[in-house]
């Protein structure tokens, strides 16, 4: 049995790539009939296109179908290994096809890995028909491809697989005598089936790779099941789909960090635990953590901040995976806590207004006075000393530049100790009014 399934040296995956639209697994969502990209395979209407979504998904593979469904010339590049060198070769092909009637798919797998310079090559070829250009990413194109590019080529957004399309993709692997397994004659338990396709987490490259080493294990033991422990082998240790600089990264601290804001502790533990499962780096994380205590939390709970700092340096201390535990407790600390942005969008108010009104003058009873030239200019007069001043507040000082209309840029939220904060500040406001009142009362002699 392990001799038969060596019948060849290329990978499950390879082997059991559809050949047929009837056998592309999933992304119904663009393939369904009705659907613009299957309505335009189905009528030979080949077009250049950017195809977006997770390894495994099948960009290769839906390439390869529309250009075998249009006849066409299917030339594929890996941006990881080519050049323009390459591109140039492509398109001198690209015009001995087209001099014999026939269109050319140029396939650039990775796009995103090639420069503005190497994309652009691509422009003029694609502008006059000489070919035409598909590429695959797994990073979002609005970032990573160039506009000219970008313009003359439609987005096709490809999904994970689901659990169940996975499933059927082993089902039919484990049954397929030509490309698959099915001459080894393997079952599959139900868990083991189960398993694999949960650990294939939307990829079915990975899934189909799993079910190949699980079958050599099977194969090894002299079995005819695949069982769950041996599933289960090859499935441990594997990790869920993060980039640590693309967009499963950014979407991914966006998720947690307004669940945060959502106080929502559960969901925030779900995606502090996806990240650190991912390969994020800790400090990363702990630096969030503590932006979260500025940005959302803010006076509503000072506690917060110094808990963020603590959690940080715990991790410094201990390292992972002991300190992640001191990260995940900030975490739910943050999302728990009482709420407010007032400092943050108070901060932005008062940048708003520097920009706007430049460079004011300090007025001169707030400047600094260390010279006797200096106080004899009148820096510094007239200063009242708040803690001189009864309850240690000078009623009716402005410490405001002449030429800023008054503001008020910090608006305490109603929630934990800024409630307190915002009665003080209204109690010290009413006294300032006051103060105002009585001295527009004064009449000048």
């Amino acid at each position: 049995m392990a001799e038969a399934a060596l019948k060849s040296w290329r990978p499950l995956a390879d082997r059991m790539r559809p050949r047929t639209l009837a056998e592309f697994v999933g992304q119904t969502q663009l393939l369904a009939p009705g659907k613009p990209l299957y309505e335009a395979i189905a009528a030979r209407a080949l077009h250049s296109m950017i195809l977006w979504g997770p390894p495994g998904t099948g960009k290769t593979t839906l390439a390869r179908l529309m250009a075998a469904a249009s006849d066409a010339e299917f030339i594929p590049l890996s941006a990881v290994q080519a050049g323009i060198k390459d591109i140039r070769e492509a398109v001198a092909r690209a015009r001995q096809v087209a001099a014999a009637g026939n269109p050319t798919v140029l396939f650039l797998d990775e796009v995103h890995r090639f420069n503005k310079a190497q994309q652009d090559s691509f422009l003029p070829h694609v502008e006059d028909g000489t070919l035409v250009f598909i590429g695959a990413t797994t990073e979002n194109p609005s970032f990573e491809i160039v506009g000219a590019l970008l313009s003359r080529a439609r987005v096709y957004v490809l999904k994970s697989l689901e659990a169940a399309d996975l499933k059927s993709l082993l089902e039919r692997a484990l049954a397929d005598g030509e490309h698959g397994l099915g001459d080894i004659g393997l079952a599959i338990e139900p868990e083991a089936l189960e398993l694999l396709a949960q650990a294939g987490d939307g990829d079915a490259r990975r899934a189909l790779g799993m079910l190949e080493l699980a079958a050599g294990l099977a194969g090894a033991a002299g079995g005819s099941v695949i069982t769950a422990a041996q599933a289960h082998e090859v499935a441990a240790g594997g990790r869920r789909r993060f980039d640590k600089g693309g967009e499963q990264f950014y979407d991914q601290i966006s998720a947690l960090h307004k669940a945060v804001r959502g106080s929502d502790p559960d969901a925030a533990l779900y995606w502090y635990a996806r990240m650190i499962d991912g390969g994020c780096d800790p400090h990363y994380l702990a630096r969030r953590v503590l932006r979260m205590a500025s940005e959302d939390i803010g006076l509503a709970d000072p506690r917060a901040l110094s808990i963020a700092l603590e959690a940080w340096q715990a991790y410094e201390r201990l390292g992972s995976p002991e300190g992640d535990l001191a990260i995940a407790e900030a975490v739910v600390y943050m999302a728990v806590a009482a709420k407010s942005n007032a400092i943050y969008t108070g901060y932005g108010a008062a940048q708003a207004d520097v920009e706007r009104y430049g460079t004011l003058d300090v007025p001169m009873q707030l400047r600094n006075a260390p010279t006797k030239l200096m106080k004899e200019l009148g820096y510094g007069s007239g200063y009242r000393y708040a803690h001189d001043e009864p309850g240690a507040f000078a009623a009716g000082e402005r410490y405001l530049p002449e030429g800023l209309p008054d503001r008020r840029y910090y608006e305490p939220a109603p929630r934990g100790l800024e409630l307190k904060i915002g009665e003080a500040l209204a109690r010290l406001r009413e006294r300032n009014q006051n103060a105002d009142q009585s001295r527009a009362k004064v009449k000048p002699r």
